[in-house]
């Protein structure tokens, strides 16, 4: 079999029609090449891992000490003090520190509540719940309370919100925060955002559901067997993990994801969504492990030697990246919620963050947001767009979402002519 490391092979291995033994080996293959190219670098995994798990320790020991003194663990900024350029150094290098951030008053109260409104108008007058079929995807189905996630992508609220000034302010903010050029090249542009569209949900009042199971984005074989992840992680493997840094963008701009149900066509420097009515901090709200060194944790844990030669600690194809107690049990002792969040305001965290969202049962009050990403103009995001406008422009859902297709017969879906000049640069228009 052809080694793991071989660019040529890579892209190929691990797609969903690969067979189980087929997966095992490469998963053997990528392990041995990447201890031997620590191990050429004169050092060993347990030594690279060690300097890594300090990093996290020390985190943590943060965390924890936050907590004991009665202070937020999550960084909260007003939104005026981003758009006004008066954050402060102190509050900068806490966000760095933390890779998460809830923005307050991102939009006023009232037209976050009235989006709200318009997204039940626009599903109610087309007939969204006498045609959904129930969720489209194992993962958003497996919250237990249906539906909760709507594949719903081009309603004017989430269209307006999408390419709003308030919103490209935020995610230019959020941008500037990672290492956009290096080794002579512009990785991707911090002011320009693409616009990638997700799904929103709409959580009742007096619901139960089982929440979402910790986890991270950013990839899942891939992240080991690709050629440009490869080398976005090179500190880890090369013999300087001291020189890690998770807001560096080198490499992660151009390359692929394998194909498969999980997958994410875009790069975002953040995830995000903005919050569509008001949210108490332990009615099922979002969770993360606030230490974005924490990727450094997940990608080297699976080489120690109590990890099985054919497991990457759970990873594989077609499923989440999990992170559990077996294999990740001290990065789970910083999983922290979200404070108490108003309709308006908005949540990011970095894109390799750790997150959940926490069970809840019987809620109180309306749990709606709708998504909304930082996904900075780059080669990939622009290789994307041009499935995201043939997506608009005919109402079906984007290519990283389960085809339903709910708003192609919806006449009265955002259209073109509604697009500002930031729109149509975020759909590769202008």
């Amino acid at each position: 079999m052809t080694t793991a490391l071989d660019p040529q092979r890579l892209p190929a291995l691990p797609h969903w029609e690969t067979t189980p033994e087929d997966l095992a080996e490469a998963i053997r293959e990528i392990k041995s090449a990447l201890r031997a190219r620590i191990e050429a670098a004169g050092r060993t995994v347990e030594e690279v891992f060690a300097v890594v798990e300090e990093r996290v320790e020390a985190r943590i020991a943060e965390i924890e000490a936050d907590r004991e003194r009665g202070e937020s663990v999550w960084p909260v900024l007003d939104y005026a003090d981003i758009a006004n350029g008066t954050v402060t150094a102190e509050r900068l290098d806490r966000l760095r520190r933390r890779g998460c951030l809830v923005v307050r008053g991102h939009f006023d109260r009232d037209q976050a509540l009235a989006w709200d409104a318009d997204i039940v108008d626009y599903v109610e007058r087309n007939g969204f719940f006498e045609s959904y079929s129930g969720p489209g995807d194992d993962f958003f189905g497996s919250v237990g309370s249906k539906p909760e996630i709507y594949p719903i992508y081009w309603s004017a609220a989430q269209m307006e919100a999408r390419q709003s000034d308030r919103m490209a302010r935020v995610q230019t903010f959020l941008n500037s925060l990672w290492t956009s050029e290096s080794e002579g090249v512009r990785w991707f542009e911090p002011e320009r955002n693409a616009l990638y569209p997700d799904r929103i949900r709409r959580r009742p009042p007096g619901t139960d559901s089982r929440g979402l199971g910790t986890h991270c984005d950013p990839g899942t074989l891939d992240l080991w067997m690709t050629r440009e992840y490869q080398r976005a992680f090179r500190h880890l493997f090369d013999g300087t993990v001291e020189q890690y840094d998770p807001w560096d963008a080198s490499h992660r701009t151009a390359g692929p994801q394998y194909p498969g149900t999980t997958m994410c066509s875009a790069f975002r420097t953040f995830q995000g969504w903005t919050a569509l009515s008001d949210m108490d901090h332990d009615q099922g709200v979002l969770h993360t492990v606030p230490i974005p060194e924490a990727m450094a944790y997940l990608m080297l844990r699976p080489l120690l030697p109590d990890v099985p030669e054919d497991d990457m600690c759970g990873v594989t194809v077609d499923r989440v990246f999990p992170v559990s107690e077996k294999w990740h049990a001290p990065l789970l002792r910083a999983l922290t919620g979200l404070p108490d969040i108003k309709a308006g305001d908005s949540v990011w965290w970095h894109c390799d963050m750790i997150h959940s969202v926490a069970p809840v049962t019987d809620q109180k009050g309306w749990g709606n947001v709708v998504y909304i990403p930082a996904a900075p103009w780059c080669p990939r995001n622009e290789r994307y767009a041009e499935s995201v406008r043939d997506a608009f422009l005919t109402g079906r859902s984007p290519s990283d979402f389960p085809e339903e297709h709910y708003e192609s017969a919806w006449a009265d879906r955002f259209g073109p002519d509604r697009l500002n000049e930031t729109g149509r640069r975020g759909l590769g228009m202008a």
